[in-house]
């Protein structure tokens, strides 16, 4: 029985998941959740998540959400089948890609994420982009992506010479973010630059990327 995944295809949180489901080369059914008409913060999406924020998967029996912890999940069931995306034969270099999965988490998502909002999300809320916040947050992005550029400068990914859920976790928010004028931070920077050239050609995220149209409803 394939996996039963709910959301929406222009999520940076479902497509995330979707593009881990690619790299397994696993099959799914995306089960379409309207972000516009409040879906996810009505039932039944509720009992999927009480937080109502997509996506959810099911498996079987097994009900997940937060989008990491549904990739790590998808990475660990397939680990024999497509991309080695945990490094699960080597304690050293799983390590390693733990780590720098925090990092996303703990460093740049909280940087990036909400320059995100105010170019995508604020428009359709009736507002306009705050550029306090803008500035705020792209002067703390740039001091991550130093930090980017100086380990990508020893290692062709995060986590070291192999692509990984590190990187991976990386591609929704960055996809967006280079639609806006802050492109040049990363762009600016050689080495990151070269590393998202690398991972947004992946063909599983490309997969993805043609549906990522978030603010464009209605256009």
């Amino acid at each position: 029985m394939a996996l039963k995944l709910y959301g929406a295809a222009l999520s940076p949180c479902t497509s995330r998941v979707m593009t881990c489901l690619h790299e397994k080369e696993t099959d799914f059914e995306l089960v379409p959740v309207d972000l516009f008409a409040g879906e996810h913060k009505q039932l039944p999406f509720l009992a999927k998540n009480p937080f109502g924020q997509i996506p959810a998967l099911e498996d079987g029996d097994l009900s997940l959400f937060e989008s990491r912890a549904i990739a790590a999940y998808v990475a660990e069931k397939f680990k024999e089948t497509g991309s080695d995306l945990i490094r699960h034969q080597s304690l050293k270099e799983a390590a390693e890609v733990k780590v720098w999965m925090e990092v996303e988490s703990q460093q740049y998502h909280p940087a990036i994420s909400p320059i995100i909002f105010q170019f995508f999300a604020a428009p359709l809320q009736g507002k306009a982009p705050d550029q306090a916040i803008i500035d705020e947050n792209t002067e703390k992005l740039g001091k991550v992506l130093d930090v980017y550029e100086d380990k990508l400068g020893r290692t062709k990914y995060l986590a070291g010479d192999f692509y990984s859920l590190a990187d991976l976790f990386h591609l929704s928010f960055t996809y967006y973010f280079m639609k806006t004028p802050c492109a040049h931070l990363i762009n600016e920077r050689p080495h990151v630059k070269a590393w998202w050239e690398d991972i947004s050609s992946r063909p599983a995220f490309q997969k993805v990327a043609s549906a990522m149209n978030f603010g464009e409803k209605g256009n």
